[in-house]
């Protein structure tokens, strides 16, 4: 018998589960819409060169799917969107606001909240500046408390730790390795990151980093810090300078930013600046598998079910007017009332309503809401 399992890393979405993820996805694309975004589509496979480019020490790359087709091509699986953004950028008028939501794949080890296949959820706007990176921070802090999320928003700077590094005088060809072990503080634990970094000529800086704030401000790109703090304060956002904050993808040029909540130990969401060509970008990301187990957003749920008792023709036209009002309905032509009201119980429909002769005599619906437990009989027009 061949097994139907999923393979390890890929799962299946069914009934609330489902229908919360496709509630949070909704919100999400709501307010990307409200910010000025525009949607965008791209393809999941690609060739391999593309979707590697020129990063292929990052983490993330390595960890790319490749695969061939029937012309023994190199192709890839996406595991990000901003690398196709270089192509949709192309010929675009400035700023270019573009988001999308959809499917990326990693071959990576998975945890809590992080899956092989997983949906992520971008926006990015090609020429900007700092201020559109305080702009896509609110739209990060307003969207996540519609989800019920409390979110934490740290920020640094890649053009501070370069100069962190030059001024600790770290190798020049030793830099883009620092910047990724760095990254795996939240992954590892100080001393495993410290042991990491001694070949490096490095493992000085986690001393550096444990120091206030006010150390950092004789750095000149600390300034960098500081801008963006003043126009999140326009928008009402508050952020955390977090030194050992680095974002290990090397096209990172900028300030870079990355959000968590004290529910749950992975990033919620992450970005920061980086270039398409030669156009200064800016661009931020949600994943949606750590959101959707910590949102206390309710999913979407069938309003009315409706229950045939011999009237299917009745029925049938009921449903139809609910629906033209924009009202959630099921009916069932075909149950008993037993079964029917164990159906609803089980997909947690609210309200049920029977339909039979005595109802149509009587012009009147009977409604049992199986929340309270309570009948009542109802007009059609007050449904």
């Amino acid at each position: 018998m061949v097994k139907s399992d999923c393979v390890k890393g890929f799962r299946d979405f069914i009934g609330e589960d489902a229908a919360r993820r496709a509630k949070i996805k909704s919100i999400i694309e709501e307010q990307f819409n409200l910010y000025g975004f525009e949607p965008a589509e791209t393809p999941i496979i690609e060739t391999e060169e593309f979707v590697t480019g020129k990063n292929n020490s990052d983490d993330a790359v390595r960890d790319v799917y490749r695969l061939k087709d029937r012309a023994e091509r190199n192709l890839a699986l996406r595991y990000e969107f901003t690398f196709q953004l270089q192509r949709l950028a192309k010929n675009q008028k400035l700023p270019y606001k573009r988001y999308q939501i959809g499917y990326n794949f990693r071959d990576e080890p998975i945890k809590k909240g992080r899956l092989r296949q997983f949906i992520q959820c971008d926006c990015d706007i090609v020429g900007s500046t700092i201020k559109d990176e305080a702009e896509i921070l609110s739209m990060a802090k307003k969207t996540l408390e519609k989800l019920g999320i409390n979110p934490i928003i740290y920020v640094n700077s890649r053009r501070l730790l370069n100069e962190i590094m030059v001024s600790e005088k770290i190798e020049e060809r030793n830099r883009e390795q620092v910047i990724r072990e760095l990254d795996k503080l939240d992954k590892l634990t100080k001393a495993e990151v410290a042991f990491n970094l001694k070949p490096l000529g490095a493992e000085k800086l986690l001393i550096l980093f444990d120091q206030g704030e006010k150390y950092f401000e004789k750095y000149k790109y600390f300034e960098d810090i500081k801008n963006l703090e003043k126009y999140c304060q326009e928008y009402g956002v508050k952020i955390q300078f977090k030194p050992t904050l680095a974002r290990g993808l090397s096209y990172y040029n900028g300030n870079i930013f990355e959000i968590w909540s004290k529910d749950i130990q992975v990033s919620i969401g992450g970005g920061g600046s980086y270039l398409v060509d030669k156009a200064q970008a800016c661009g931020f990301s949600f994943g949606l598998e750590p959101i959707s187990l910590i949102s206390t957003i309710e999913p979407n749920r069938i309003k009315y079910l409706i229950v045939s008792i011999d009237q299917d023709k009745k029925t049938i036209e009921l449903a139809q007017k609910l629906r033209e009002k924009n009202i959630s309905t099921q009916i069932l032509l075909d149950k008993t009332i037993s079964k029917a009201m164990e159906y609803a119980n089980n997909k947690k429909i609210e309200n049920v309503i029977f339909l039979g002769e005595n109802e149509i005599k009587q012009g009147k619906l009977k409604v049992k809401n199986l929340k309270t437990g309570e009948e009542s009989l109802v007009k059609e027009s007050e449904l």
